[in-house]
């Protein structure tokens, strides 16, 4: 993406606890300043993981959202307030 493109966004990330969602996640913090960046992910323990990763992230602006791609209103209830959607969800 352009950067800066997603500067002052509020971005939801399905699968962000996967490989692409936390290289993307990474790239976005180095490159820009989002709003929010929500990671959308099944695996709670990997969301742990996730925020020992970036702990160096203001408070605020990484959000985690327990919750399935297939649950419907689930995922509605995480896009509330969201302008872009990156969507690396897979099931296997």
């Amino acid at each position: 993406m352009n950067s800066q493109m997603l500067n002052n966004q509020s971005i939801l990330i399905t699968g962000g606890t996967g490989s692409f969602g936390k290289r993307f996640i990474k790239t976005v913090l180095e490159s820009d300043q989002p709003k929010k960046l929500i990671v959308y992910s099944r695996d709670e323990f990997k969301q742990f993981e996730m925020q020992q990763e970036f702990p160096q992230v203001p408070d605020g602006i990484m959000r985690y959202f327990l919750g399935d791609v297939r649950d419907l209103p689930r995922l509605k209830a995480s896009l509330e307030g969201v302008d872009i959607v990156i969507h690396p969800a897979a099931l296997k």
